[in-house]
């Protein structure tokens, strides 16, 4: 093969790629929610408050620790489960405890999930917990929510931003 045959040859099969590629970004047609539909994410990562409270060690505790080990504070580094309920429209829609990561159970509880449901107007209440040693919800948030078709709405738990955020 000379080279004008294949330099041809070599141009043809990139415009064959580049057609197929170009079919493949615009001709399917994707929808990530049927037209009448809204999603609700729940997404978040929190750390728990801590089980227990730091304790002073006395004296005589110190004294029998070695040198390198003498932390005048005992602190427990486990961390409370965090639970979240969400209601729709008065109805459970969701109830979860979050495990704890990290082999101590000190790390963050991590939550990610999609909800889909009819577009429009829903109440909606949120309720997040982070410390186990507490009977009620910490942290609660309720109201009325639009929803258009297509729409995301993202629920996200921020302390420094006063705790359940709808963005």
């Amino acid at each position: 093969m000379n080279q004008a045959t294949k330099i041809f040859a070599q141009a043809l099969l990139y415009a064959a790629f580049a057609a197929v590629v170009g079919y493949f970004a615009t001709a399917p047609v994707y929808r990530h929610l049927p037209a009448d539909q809204a999603l609700i994410k729940l997404s978040f990562s929190h750390s728990g408050k801590l089980l227990a409270e730091c304790r002073q060690r006395s004296p005589e505790e110190l004294a029998k620790m070695p040198p390198n080990m003498r932390a005048p504070m005992d602190c427990r580094r486990e961390r409370s489960p965090v639970a979240v309920e969400i209601d729709l429209d008065g109805k459970p829609l969701f109830r979860h405890i979050a495990p704890r990561s990290g082999l101590s159970k000190d790390g963050a509880s991590t939550v990610y999930q999609r909800f889909t449901l009819p577009a429009g107007t829903h109440q909606l209440a949120v309720r997040f917990s982070d410390d186990v040693n507490k009977k009620d919800f910490g942290y609660q948030r309720a109201e009325t929510v639009t929803l258009a078709p297509g729409k995301v709405l993202v629920i996200d738990f921020d302390a420094e931003k006063g705790g359940i955020t709808l963005i």
